[in-house]
C-alpha cells in the first residue's frame, strides 16, 4: 500500500455513491494484467474495472509529452488534433470508485488532470472523461519510452482495439 491509499479511501468515503463518470480510456489501464497487479500493490483489490465498451474518441491524437523516471521516457497523453481519434474503451465508473481510477491515472500525484472528450461508442456520441498530462508537467525533452509503448501495445490488444491502430501504437505514433 502506497501514501495515497488513504487519501483514495477518504475520497471514496466522500463521493457521491449514486453519481458514475464515463471514463475514456487508452493507455496502459487496459492491459488487464497490469491493472490486476497494480490494484493488488495498491490494495484496492475489492474493486473489479468494469469490461466498458470499444470507443474511439474524436479530434483527439496521442502526444508523448509526460517524461517519466519510472518508464525511462516519455509517455503518452492527449492533444487537440482534428479529424484525428484515438482508441481506447469506454468505462462506467460508479462515483466511490473514481477515486481509485484518478489514483491509477495520476491526478492524485498531480501528473495528470482530467479533460473532456468526444467518443463514439456503438454508433452514438458521447462526452466522456480522460487523462492527461497536466500542463505543468508536459515536455518534448528525451526519447519516447520504449517499454511504456509495448506496454500500450499489450493494453491495446488486450483491450480489442482495431490492428490497424496496434500497427499505429507500435510505430510509436
Amino acid at each position: 500500500m502506497d501514501s495515497h491509499y488513504d487519501q483514495v479511501m477518504k475520497a471514496r468515503q466522500q463521493a457521491d455513491t449514486g453519481a458514475s463518470k464515463l471514463y475514456f480510456a487508452y493507455s496502459t489501464i487496459l492491459d488487464r494484467a497490469a491493472f490486476e497487479e497494480w490494484r493488488s500493490q495498491h490494495s484496492y483489490d475489492f474493486f473489479d474495472l468494469p469490461e466498458g465498451k470499444l470507443a474511439e474518441a474524436l479530434d483527439v491524437d496521442l502526444v508523448y509529452d509526460f517524461p517519466s523516471r519510472w518508464w525511462g521516457g516519455r509517455v503518452a497523453g492527449l492533444t487537440d488534433a482534428p479529424g484525428k481519434s484515438v482508441y481506447g474503451r469506454l468505462f462506467e465508473i460508479g462515483g466511490k470508485d473514481w477515486p481509485i481510477i484518478q489514483h491509477k491515472e495520476g491526478a492524485v500525484t498531480s501528473m495528470c488532470v482530467e479533460r473532456v472528450v468526444r467518443v463514439r461508442v456503438e454508433g452514438q456520441e458521447l462526452q466522456a472523461t480522460a487523462f492527461v498530462t497536466s500542463p505543468r508537467r508536459a515536455s518534448n525533452e528525451g526519447p519516447i519510452s520504449q517499454r511504456f509503448i509495448e506496454a500500450l501495445v499489450r493494453g491495446a490488444q488486450s483491450a480489442g482495439l482495431p490492428a490497424e491502430y496496434l500497427e499505429r501504437l507500435r510505430r510509436g505514433e
